[in-house]
């Protein structure tokens, strides 16, 4: 059989490697005789797919270049959560291609307990999409509780504290350097409240 080695880490600081991930993934397929094909290394964060040699290794697999990805446990294989990781080993064996962890023994599509996995990461899948739905909606109902719509805070528009002696001030020609300095405000904010407010367009 013809294997694949996926190997990962989360961290580029070199406080961690895949030497040790690889070195016993190498030594199982060797008393298998299987024969490594490839071996694909990220180090990157397993919560994203985008990884590079993650992706690399899906476009050699729908090519059929290898009959089986080795990893040394699921969560060196992907770390985005039951879901995305069942999707993931589905494709995989979509196209033809088996998959099985090195720690954890149960985790073989070519093995026994193949059908009963899956089903029990479907299961876990299934209650995940429920619990995300379920935060969903409670989310809603707080922000329309909290009077907010679409999770959006309402804007409440208030007339400025300020603004009928600062209209004042503009019709009588002070600039908005003056009327900030007069007031103890910011320059940026008289100018915004003269632009709601439609002042004369003076420095």
């Amino acid at each position: 059989m013809n294997a694949a080695l996926y190997a990962r880490v989360s961290t580029k600081s070199g406080r961690q490697d895949t030497d040790n991930q690889l070195r016993q993934l190498r030594e199982f397929c060797r008393k298998q005789e299987w024969e490594i094909v490839e071996e694909y290394v990220d180090r990157a964060t397993g919560k994203h797919s985008d990884r590079e040699q993650f992706q690399a290794m899906f476009a050699a697999a729908s090519r059929r270049e290898f009959d089986l990805v080795l990893f040394w446990s699921l969560d060196r294989f992907s770390r985005e959560g039951t879901v995305e990781t069942l999707q993931h080993l589905q494709r995989l064996t979509s196209y033809g291609v088996a998959w099985r962890s090195f720690t954890e023994q149960y985790l073989d599509s070519t093995g026994f307990f193949r059908d009963a996995v899956i089903g029990i990461l479907a299961a876990v899948a299934k209650q995940e999409r429920v619990r995300l739905s379920e935060r969903v909606l409670a989310g809603l109902e707080r922000a329309k509780v909290q009077g907010r719509i679409g999770g959006r805070p309402r804007v409440r528009r208030e007339r400025d504290r300020d603004a009928a002696k600062i209209r004042e001030m503009r019709d009588e020609g002070d600039s908005y350097t003056d009327i900030a300095d007069s007031l103890g405000r910011s320059r940026s904010d008289i100018v915004r409240v003269c632009g709601a407010l439609n002042c004369a367009p003076t420095a």
